[in-house]
């Protein structure tokens, strides 16, 4: 099976609902890191920790497929 009709494929719930939660913590750590107030260091690097940590959950758990 390829990385495509993996991504086609029906999602099982439970990695659909980690997706939503991968997305909801990628939106969380971009809109911080966009701030036009300066933050401190660590504040901007637990958001890029936090958009790393989504975007990778929400790959990971896009192409599970439910086995027949």
């Amino acid at each position: 099976m390829s990385i495509f009709e993996r991504i086609k494929s029906p999602t099982p719930r439970f990695f659909q609902a980690l997706r939503n939660w991968g997305l909801f913590l990628t939106g969380v750590g971009i809109t911080v890191l966009s701030l036009p107030a300066p933050l401190p260091e660590t504040v901007s690097a637990i958001a890029g920790y936090m958009a790393l940590a989504g975007a990778v959950l929400s790959g990971v758990s896009q192409t599970a497929v439910e086995q027949e």
